[in-house]
């Protein structure tokens, strides 16, 4: 909608590691309902800019602004509950328990507790259900088996299910299709898509470059710390600061 006040603002971020500058004057807005995608090459700001967002990073200037409240350097459990959600690139499950076993926090979290009045009904029920959203075969039982028996494939889909058991506003997945196969990235698009249906804004950090283009509305490019591009995914692989950031100068 023209005019509608946009779900995140970042303004200003700066943020640096003793005297090593990861972020610098980082600005953009984010719509409500987009999908957009934050590349560049490694080391150039996109990890510490989701932790800025998501409260495990305290920014070292600037502000971000999130349903027109101000969420800077707030801790991660407390924006989390104000409806911000993500993934890892590094997934860390309980390896030691079954897959559904793995969605109690989520399950009984503040943020689930407060949005269904403390009625969920069965959890392992819903992890299950929320488990074969996202991939899991239930008549295969993958659901059942333990998280350190399972590939790298179903370890990122319940990583993505346990962002969805929040029920977020915004979600954001970082490095989702790294270490998948084709195969696997492509079970996981339709799943991406179904929830923007639903209305979800997701951000999305990827190196898998093609894949993302086919699905998000916008890109950021960073390097350095620093924007240098912002626009429709054709145009900004176009722009000369981009080919020089991944391809090198001549």
């Amino acid at each position: 909608m023209m005019g509608a006040l946009p779900l995140l603002k970042v303004s200003q971020l700066y943020k640096n590691f003793g005297g090593v500058q990861a972020v610098t004057d980082l600005s953009f807005e984010l719509g409500r309902g987009e999908l957009l995608g934050l590349i560049g090459p490694n080391g150039s700001g996109k990890t510490t800019t989701v932790n800025m967002i998501t409260g495990f990073v305290k920014p070292t200037e600037g502000e971000i602004i999130y349903h027109e409240r101000n969420i800077t350097g707030k801790a991660p459990y407390k924006i989390v509950r104000l409806g911000i959600a993500r993934t890892f690139q590094m997934v860390k499950p309980f390896y030691q328990l079954p897959a559904y076993k793995n969605m109690i926090i989520p399950l009984y979290s503040p943020r689930v507790k407060q949005m269904t009045g403390g009625k969920y009904g069965d959890r392992d029920a819903v992890a299950l259900d929320l488990l074969e959203e996202v991939g899991f075969e239930r008549d295969a039982h993958v659901a059942y088996k333990t998280a350190n028996t399972l590939p790298q494939g179903y370890l990122k889909r319940l990583e993505l299910a346990k962002a969805i058991a929040l029920n977020p506003d915004l979600m954001i997945l970082d490095e989702l299709f790294s270490g998948l196969s084709l195969a696997e990235v492509a079970g996981i698009v339709p799943i991406i898509e179904k929830l923007r249906y639903e209305g979800k804004t997701i951000i999305m950090i990827e190196h898998r470059l093609k894949e993302l283009f086919r699905i998000a509305d916008r890109v950021i490019v960073l390097n350095y710390g620093e924007k240098i591009a912002d626009g429709i995914a054709a145009e900004v692989m176009e722009s000369d600061a981009v080919k020089d950031a991944y391809l090198g100068s001549e």
